[in-house]
């Protein structure tokens, strides 16, 4: 089945754009809105499965419109798709509950493969954000010593994967794991980090790495 996905972009010609891009996948365009308060009465009309959401926008902005999507049309998925790499940003983003975060250079197959992603549930961060954000965790020490934030060097490796975008099964296999095992050490990991979930996990390292 087609993956149902909401534009929302102030800016026709990248609307015009990523709606040729991704005709040619299977997935379907339901809707285009141009502004944040035409994109949240679209998501609750329409129930898309994915909004692919620009930050800077009129009539209420992509960060303040993810939390409104998210509270109120927990279903659909928000990916970020913007022209602005600041850390900051990315982090008000995934606190307010986007799955995923990539700048408007990515390659259109990337493109396709974040909305994949993120409607299959996994947190898709841009490396271009901020270069170097993996090395956070890349110290954490040996296995069981606790390294920063007492995360131990297994915690640590799944952190770093979980960022970079793939799911528990894909974590597992990667790692030589069990499933149970990743989602053991992630339920550490979010108690340790004073997180909820995969996103804030996300904006919490890099925000860790912007303060550094």
């Amino acid at each position: 089945m087609a993956i149902r996905v909401l534009l929302a972009d102030d800016h026709a010609l990248i609307l015009a754009g990523v709606r040729l891009l991704l005709d040619e996948c299977d997935i379907e365009i339901v809707g285009e809105a141009a502004g944040g308060r035409e994109a949240l009465a679209m998501a609750r009309e329409l129930g898309p499965d994915v909004v692919l959401m620009d930050i800077k926008m009129p009539d209420g902005d992509g960060i303040e419109t993810t939390q409104a999507i998210r509270r109120l049309c927990p279903q659909a998925q928000v990916l970020v798709l913007t022209a602005y790499s600041d850390p900051e940003l990315v982090q008000h983003a995934a606190t307010a509950g986007a799955a995923g975060y990539v700048l408007k250079d990515i390659s259109a197959a990337n493109l396709v493969a974040a909305i994949r992603a993120v409607h299959n549930g996994s947190t898709m961060v841009d490396p271009g954000v901020v270069p170097g954000l993996l090395e956070c965790f890349a110290t954490a020490g040996t296995e069981g010593r606790r390294g920063p934030h007492g995360l131990t060097e297994r915690e640590a490796a799944i952190l770093r994967e979980v960022v970079g975008g793939l799911g528990d099964k894909e974590v597992a296999a990667k790692l030589f794991l069990s499933v149970s095992t990743v989602k053991a050490d992630l339920r550490a990991i979010y108690r340790r980090l004073k997180v909820r979930n995969r996103a804030q996990a996300a904006a919490f390292t890099i925000s860790r790495r912007a303060n550094r």
